[in-house]
């Protein structure tokens, strides 16, 4: 049974930074791609960064060139590093993992505040 635990979320202040964690567990199929997506309340879930396992990455338009998606294949493990956060980031993150075989899993969700 594959298992998604994220971690690193919390409350920021604007212009702050947080790192997310999300590692992946309980197979041994090689994971594709790995990415982070959120959702703010009253809003759909909507793609942050997506990397493969070849390095190349994918981002959305509201976080380039402030966060960085990166990933460690041997720990099955991607991270967020999210920089110059405002409060229009503030949602839950949702940890995703695509195997070449066994599909597509979810994490639980970890929620990022950006308030003063």
């Amino acid at each position: 049974q594959v298992q998604l635990v994220e971690s690193g979320g919390g409350l920021v202040q604007p212009g702050g930074s947080l790192k997310l964690s999300c590692t992946a567990s309980g197979s041994s199929y090689t994971i594709y791609v790995m990415g982070w997506y959120r959702q703010a309340p009253g809003k759909q879930r909507e793609l942050v960064a997506t990397i493969t396992r070849g390095g190349r990455l994918n981002y959305s338009d509201n976080v380039r060139g402030r966060f960085t998606i990166s990933r460690d294949n041997f720990k099955d493990t991607v991270y967020l590093q999210m920089s110059s956060l405002k409060p229009e980031d503030t949602a839950v993150y949702y940890c995703n993992v695509q195997y070449y075989t066994i599909g597509g899993y979810w994490g639980q969700g970890t929620q990022v505040t950006v308030s003063s």
